[in-house]
């Protein structure tokens, strides 16, 4: 039986840290206490004018390749989850192949799920290795949410930041990625979205990330909280042995509940959002990596990995690490 396994994480975070006040010296009504206080978050980055969503990519997937121990010209498959990319079209996965410089002729595409991209892009990766038809899967989630946030809405522009996080996929015979579910309900989608398009060389509609907040809590603590048993049941495990609940870092309240509902301590639970705000679909990776390169996360930990985002979107994936 071939299985999908990490074999590698990296992630990439721009510029240096933006705190809560500095926001406020920006000119931002809001203060520290309450950010803080109703999100957990302290810090997030924001990339540079002129840095894109690739950019971030190429840095995060250039470490991942090297914990993997990959050339680039091994990786036979890209998907890159972006609902920031850097133009409408060619594909963000297609600008990262050409910087990392993969002649192969590989695939490459990007997916689009907002928060739950990368789950999004990991399941689907985990059926081209599965089937057989590829080996080495590249898996990024890139984000530079600060160019769709409207700076004078202080409930949407203090939450976001930007970055990247990446794992390489590769076949294996020993047990990876064991079970995966992804869902989505586009009835919900007035709650969070950014209601704009372009025609005839104009934007119309509102291009700025709106979201009703109270709506948003609601939805995400529930549709987590089955989501993930849904994956622990498929893989017929039970819950005493995951030993880490890695989460979509959209707000610390949200995550708690989460944890909760699964019965799990957050001394299980692996939390970034407090250092990085919301990277949309880089959240997931960020914070994989920073929790391998931190030792919390060991080579045969069981992780599940969460995500919920606009549209509405929602997925987990049950894997051992």
């Amino acid at each position: 039986m071939i299985y999908a396994r990490i074999a590698g994480t990296g992630s990439y975070l721009p510029g240096s840290p933006v705190s809560n006040d500095d926001l406020v010296a920006r000119g931002i009504d809001t203060s520290d206490e309450w950010i803080a206080a109703r999100t957990g978050i302290r810090t997030r980055y924001l990339a540079e004018t002129g840095v894109t969503s690739s950019d971030l990519a190429r840095i995060a997937a250039e470490r991942a390749l090297e914990v993997a121990g990959k050339h680039a010209d091994e990786v036979d498959l890209i998907i890159v989850a972006t609902s920031t990319p850097d133009f409408i079209f060619p594909s963000t996965a297609t600008l990262l192949q050409s910087k990392l410089g993969i002649t192969n002729g590989c695939a490459a595409f990007d997916v689009q799920a907002v928060c739950s991209g990368f789950i999004y892009a990991l399941t689907i990766a985990d059926k081209f290795i599965r089937s057989g038809s590829h080996k080495c899967a590249l898996v990024v989630g890139a984000e530079v949410f600060s160019r769709i946030l409207d700076w004078s809405d202080r409930g949407t522009c203090v939450l976001f930041g930007d970055g990247a996080g990446a794992v390489v996929l590769e076949a294996a015979e020993q047990p990876g990625i064991l079970a995966s579910s992804l869902q989505a309900d586009g009835s919900h989608s007035p709650i969070l979205c950014v209601p704009g398009n372009i025609a005839g060389g104009q934007v119309t509609g509102d291009p700025f990330l709106r979201m009703d907040g109270q709506a948003v809590f609601k939805f995400a603590v529930r549709v987590l909280g089955e989501v993930a048993h849904r994956v622990i049941e498929e893989a017929g495990v039970s819950a005493d042995s995951i030993d880490w609940l890695i989460p979509h870092q959209a707000n610390i309240r949200i995550i708690q509940a989460t944890a909760k509902r699964l019965g799990l301590s957050m001394d299980k639970v692996v939390a970034t959002v407090d250092q990085h705000g919301n990277t949309s679909a880089a959240s997931i990776p960020l914070a994989l990596d920073t929790a391998v390169r931190d030792g919390r996360v060991k080579r045969g930990h069981r992780l599940v990995l969460e995500g919920v985002g606009g549209g509405f979107t929602w997925g987990a994936a049950l894997l051992d690490f």
